[in-house]
């Protein structure tokens, strides 16, 4: 999931946050890793809000976060390095969330990660 959000303000992004998490099953919302990024410090807020419990990695640690890092990896071929995001749509986050969903992952044993979610909800 790729949320807009107006600006990296931590009650902004808890705000959005909440909304969108609120959004997946049950089951999905049990936590949250986060970086040491400002953008976080309404975490204590954004878990009586949702009941999702926030992780912080360690600092320069970023292989706690793999699939982060490495999603943010995958999204560098859509946004460069130093693009303004400013104007780009929700619209448009939504299209790359799911070409990147249904894009194979070397560590999923080639599957996608929309067929490994719908297994998971089947569950």
């Amino acid at each position: 999931m790729l949320i807009k959000v107006e600006s990296r303000e931590a009650t902004v992004v808890a705000r959005a946050l909440e909304k969108q998490i609120m959004k997946l099953p049950g089951q999905l919302r049990r936590s949250l890793t986060w970086d040491r990024g400002h953008e976080m410090a309404e975490h204590a807020s954004f878990t009586l809000a949702t009941g999702v419990q926030v992780y912080f990695c360690d600092l320069q640690s970023p292989w706690q976060r793999g699939s982060n890092e490495n999603t943010n990896r995958l999204l560098r071929q859509y946004f460069p390095k130093r693009t303004p995001l400013g104007h780009i749509s929700q619209q448009k986050l939504n299209a790359v969330a799911k070409q990147l969903n249904e894009r194979p992952r070397k560590t999923l044993n080639f599957e996608t990660p929309a067929e490994r979610l719908s297994v998971a909800l089947t569950r």
